[in-house]
């Protein structure tokens, strides 16, 4: 039986101690290989495009903005992202896990539900956090943060619903539909619902590539869960 081929794994720059706990845990996994180590985050899609990694574990903290999980899961998809937090919270999980993350883990998971995130996610899961921190916690600021009436509506931006439509779907009045729709948009760093609807363009240098890779199959359960939206590729 011919050895089954290692997972291929990037990750983002950590401090130094994070930073050598991840390098020991995965070298101590023979199904793993590191790839690239130690990337600083403006290189994350340079090191996405050049070397298509299985998983590329980034810091959540180093993100300017959740939609660049939207963005690097849309334009890579060969590669599942997994991301490390200080605090985060089940509202920024689930955020992120919508935007096209495999994994949302604290800094403080232990190393076998690591390891184990790295293998669903390589696999196509998603995987749920079994533990967030309280609602006042999480890594990103407030004002990056959805509220909880914008986390409703948007979905339902992305569905090309009116704001009429979307109104009458939440009993709020139409100012207030256009208010939430234009704070999204602010903060997830699109101009309109049709480009919140349309996921972002796969990098071109990497369609070749993918061509010669089965497709991504449709996640099916989970402690980990099926990824919203996703047929074969990530939203």
């Amino acid at each position: 039986m011919p050895p089954q081929t290692p997972i291929t794994v990037v990750f983002a720059r950590f401090d130094d101690l994070l930073a050598r706990g991840l390098r020991e845990l995965i070298e101590s996994d023979p199904s793993l290989a590191i790839v690239v180590p130690d990337v600083d985050h403006k290189r994350i899609p340079v090191v996405l495009r050049a070397h298509r990694p299985d998983v590329a574990i980034l810091d959540l903290g180093a993100l300017a903005k959740l939609a660049e999980v939207r963005e690097l899961s849309g334009r890579y998809p060969a590669t599942r992202l997994v991301l490390l937090a200080n605090d985060p919270s089940m509202e920024e999980c689930a955020q992120l896990l919508a935007f096209g993350a495999s994994a949302c883990l604290g800094r403080d998971t232990q190393s076998r539900d690591i390891l184990n995130a790295i293998h669903l996610a390589s696999r196509g899961l998603q995987v749920i956090p079994r533990a967030a921190s309280n609602p006042g916690g999480g890594s990103v600021a407030g004002g990056r943060l959805l509220t909880r009436r914008e986390a409703e509506v948007l979905p339902l931006l992305q569905l090309g619903r009116s704001n009429a439509q979307i109104a009458l779907a939440l009993q709020v009045g139409i100012e207030t539909v256009r208010t939430h729709a234009s704070n999204i948009y602010r903060k997830l760093g699109v101009s309109s619902r049709r480009e919140l609807a349309a996921p972002p363009a796969p990098d071109r240098e990497l369609e070749p590539g993918l061509a010669a890779r089965s497709p991504r199959r449709r996640p099916t359960t989970l402690l980990a869960r099926p990824r919203r939206g996703d047929g074969s590729k990530h939203n």
